[in-house]
């Protein structure tokens, strides 16, 4: 009985393995399509995500292979400057991910939002799936942008070739059909239609009737590489590099994340960013795709019953055994068959839907559709820098705008409150009490600090008290921006004080000599906002 309990959950991550390797074959030969190179280069990448990943990443459900994201993104690179750019745009980004995990950096991926991110995947889904439509439909097209492409495709209608369109379409009706089925189909939709566009090219010869194949699929491993380019290419692909590294992260980690809380598992991020790293850079030496923890693969581990990372180790068996018996078959696959399993891979995503619910929130959600717009317009290199910078663009500027609230005494009680908010909170006579509604630092101290000093004055008050819960730290500037605020305030005949003030940031202050005045000026320092009223009330005397 011990040995059965033993095996069963061994047993279930060796089946889930299977399956895995069964999602990750179509999805690796589709995404290689969309990267614009051979399998072999998404396959490796895979193999090595699905062998780096369980030694060093912390969830049990993570698949780590490349992404359809990373692939558009590669190709991009390569597009500018051929396919050692783009391995060198791996290698760099492997280099980050790791110099962050050292650094202790696991918050970048929050500098990208979930709207931004939204937006980003539906207009790279329905850009891949523009880009499939020539090898769809039997065209050679030489437009590069998406209304360009949509342009030329409309513009040499009559150049369609129809065997290919054929088999392309068939290959679709068998996906909405495989769709449907999944329930009670044993293997992936996308595998299943990968073996009948096999079966029925070893059959019917399509290539007599002029459709393309994938051809012979070459897998020999050639060593570590590390890619021969000028000066300026590298420049250019480290230019990409962190934005790359913010969206691999950023997806990855939502992966995740959303995997461990179904499951109430504990995942960290830091060694998120270690695997993450690992696994790029040796991608990149082996001259491998981007690989990520895309959210289809995961949770195709997490549906199959995967209960730990043996699955992906079972995974990496299973498709190296695929692929050393199956390259023969997988290179009778009809290239218009291939892009009908990239267009129903991505088609999930293709209609808007998480887009138009999110926008009942208001707030941000108008990220979303920009980082749309900029990757239609622009370009998916170029729309992911944009989107990004965006991000980031708009995290700094939330931060550098000053904001407070004034609080007021709920009567009866020792609490302060937004008087805002909460119209019965009395002012006390002669004291301001204000509240940083947002950390204090370089970026925003000054234009805070100027902004509660005309208030307080505003007021003719004689004590203002500024509640500091909010700060977990102070740097330099903060404490010279406060430091010349209570010297101003002193000029005027007003005091200041401070209250709430965490143990970190009361060390800076101490450091700066304005808790003791050896620096010339002395600031009151209170543990709540109460005692210091007390103490303003007590400074003011009787006539207050």
């Amino acid at each position: 009985m011990g040995q059965r309990q033993w095996l069963r959950p061994v047993l279930d991550d060796v089946f889930a393995g299977l399956t895995v390797a069964g999602v990750l074959l179509p999805e690796a030969v589709a995404y290689a399509a969309i990267a614009n190179v051979p399998p072999a280069h998404a396959l490796l990448a895979a193999l090595v995500g699905l062998c780096l990943y369980p030694w060093f990443g912390s969830s049990r459900f993570a698949i780590v292979s490349p992404t359809s994201s990373a692939a558009a993104i590669f190709a991009s690179a390569v597009a500018v400057g051929g396919m050692p750019m783009g391995f060198a745009l791996v290698i760099l980004t492997g280099g980050l991910l790791l110099l962050a995990w050292a650094l202790r950096a696991e918050f970048l991926g929050a500098f990208v939002s979930r709207p931004v991110l939204r937006g980003f995947a539906w207009a790279l889904a329905l850009t891949i799936i523009v880009r499939q439509l020539p090898h769809l439909l039997g065209m050679q097209v030489s437009a590069a942008g998406f209304f360009p492409l949509l342009q030329q495709l409309w513009h040499y209608a009559a150049l369609v070739h129809g065997p290919s369109l054929v088999w392309g379409l068939a290959a679709l009706v068998l996906w909405l059909v495989f769709k449907r089925l999944h329930r009670w189909l044993l293997l992936p939709p996308s595998l299943l239609i990968l073996m009948a566009g096999m079966i029925a090219s070893a059959i019917l010869e399509p290539a007599r009737a002029g459709v393309a194949l994938v051809g012979q699929v070459a897998w020999a491993w050639s060593g570590w590489h590390w890619p021969h380019l000028s000066d300026a290419y590298w420049l250019r692909a480290a230019e990409i590099a962190p934005a790359l590294l913010l969206i691999l992260f950023a997806e990855s980690w939502g992966s995740v994340r959303t995997l461990a809380l179904q499951h109430g598992d504990r995942v960290a991020p830091r060694r998120e960013l270690l695997a993450l790293g690992l696994s790029n850079l040796a991608s990149g030496a082996l001259q491998g795709l981007p690989v990520g923890a895309g959210f289809s693969a995961s949770s195709a581990n997490e549906a199959a019953g995967g209960r730990s990372k043996l699955t992906g180790l079972a995974a990496a068996l299973a498709l190296a055994l695929l692929l050393w018996q199956g390259r023969g078959w997988l290179a009778l696959l009809p290239v218009p068959v291939l892009a009908a399993v990239v267009i129903g891979i991505l088609a999930h995503g293709l209609w808007p839907r998480t887009v138009l619910n999110s926008m009942r929130l208001r707030s941000d959600t108008w990220l979303a559709w920009v980082a749309a717009a900029t990757v239609l317009v622009f370009g998916v290199l170029f729309g992911l820098l944009l989107a990004v910078g965006l991000s980031v663009l708009l995290v700094v500027r939330r931060f550098s705008r000053p904001l407070w609230s004034e609080l007021g005494q709920l009567p009866g009680t020792r609490d302060y409150l937004d008087r805002d908010a909460h119209t019965e909170a009395l002012r006390t006579p002669g004291v301001t009490v204000l509240r940083p509604e947002e950390p204090v630092f370089f970026a925003n101290a000054e234009r805070i600090f100027a902004g509660m000093r005309e208030q307080a004055l505003a007021h003719d008050t004689q004590v203002l008290v500024l509640s500091m819960e909010l700060c977990d730290a102070l740097d330099s500037t903060s404490v010279e921006a406060l430091a010349e605020l209570a010297t101003d305030l002193s000029h005027r005949g007003c005091t200041l004080m401070l209250a709430r003030v965490k143990d970190r940031p009361r060390d800076a202050l101490h450091r700066a000599g304005l808790l003791d005045g050896s620096s010339g000026v002395l600031v009151p320092v209170f543990w709540s906002v109460d005692d210091a009223v007390e103490a303003a009330q007590a400074r003011l005397g009787p006539a207050a």
